[in-house]
């Protein structure tokens, strides 16, 4: 059974930085994608980040592009989202998902996801 955990939400000033954790368990790592979705009150969940843990490519939604990087550390089964210059509209409950066989494109449709983190830009 995969297993993730998010961690490292909090309280920001716009134009600040955070960096959000997904620690996981119960997949081959080095060879799965992983990716970021969001949240906002009263809106549809969005993909932010993808990455192929085996060729480290990676995909952002245009929103962030520029502003966020998403990493790997295959050594502690986790992934990293390093989020510069957030935004008031960046704010929301941001969840990692995961899974060995479904490509970045196709991974909203995944079984595995965390309880996600709170991410609040004051303005």
């Amino acid at each position: 059974e995969v297993h993730l955990v998010e961690s490292g939400g909090g309280l920001v000033q716009a134009g600040g930085s955070l960096r959000l954790s997904c620690a996981a368990s119960g997949l081959p790592f080095d060879d799965a994608f992983i990716g970021w979705f969001r949240q906002a009150p009263g809106k549809q969940r969005e993909g932010v980040s993808c990455i192929s843990s085996s060729d480290r490519s990676t995909l952002y939604a245009d929103s962030v592009k520029g502003r966020f990087t998403i990493s790997t550390d295959n050594a502690k089964n986790t992934v990293y989202l390093q989020m510069n210059s957030l935004k008031p509209e960046d704010t929301a409950v941001y969840y990692c998902a995961a899974d060995p066989l479904l490509e970045c494109g196709l991974l909203a449709s995944t079984n595995s996801w965390g309880q996600g983190t709170q991410v609040t830009v004051s303005s």
